[in-house]
């Protein structure tokens, strides 16, 4: 039976599949990492920090469904995919799903509204997300 990473690219066609890079894995890696990183800065805005917590979170989404294979056509569908990449609940992916609604507000409308509970939930999510792609990075080198 296909995968739902499968269904997703031979009959969705919201991914292409493609080889696994390490050099590309270990890029978004550091990305996902250094963002998350300047995401916890409390000296910088909570709209800076927001746009750092949702880029660590995609890169990190992203380096995920790159070691499984498959690259993808939109960026919302990286979140979609937590599920199956990294095992993430969907309440948590939730949280990253409102993020990308409230980023593409602010990109198009100009308006951003970013409460600290919302900022906390995103950086709890892409810890967990660091975690769980540093272990896929373990079990690859094992």
């Amino acid at each position: 039976m296909p995968s739902a990473l499968e269904n997703l690219a031979t009959k969705v066609g919201s991914l292409k599949p493609e080889k696994f890079s390490q050099a590309e894995f270990d890029g978004l890696l550091r990305s996902g990492k250094r963002r998350l990183a300047d995401a916890q800065n409390s000296d910088l805005s909570y709209e800076s920090r927001f746009d750092l917590a949702y880029n660590a979170s995609h890169a990190l989404g992203l380096a995920a469904l790159r070691w499984h294979g498959y690259r993808p056509e939109n960026r919302f569908i990286v979140f979609q995919c937590l599920t199956h990449t990294l095992e993430i609940a969907p309440e948590k992916w939730r949280v990253l799903d409102l993020a990308h609604t409230k980023r593409n507000a602010a990109e198009y409308d100009g308006d951003l509204e970013v409460s600290e509970a919302l900022l906390a939930a995103m950086i709890a999510v892409a810890e967990d997300m660091l975690r769980r792609c540093e272990a896929l990075d373990a079990s690859a080198s094992n």
